[in-house]
């Protein structure tokens, strides 16, 4: 896999990730738990993404 395909494909997965924790945050009773692991791997990945760039 060439870098500008696996940066490519980390940034889809950041933004997959982060329509996630949106719905999340909209949703009712939605386990807080889960929206901070969803916001630490956003977080791993913007930071791969920067690390790479």
């Amino acid at each position: 896999m060439s870098l500008t395909s696996h940066l490519q494909e980390l940034k889809r997965k950041h933004q997959t990730l982060s329509e996630e924790v949106e719905q999340a945050q909209r949703a009712p009773g939605t386990d807080g738990l889960a929206i901070a692991e969803m916001k630490k791997q956003k977080l791993r990945l913007k930071e791969e993404i920067e690390r790479l760039s």
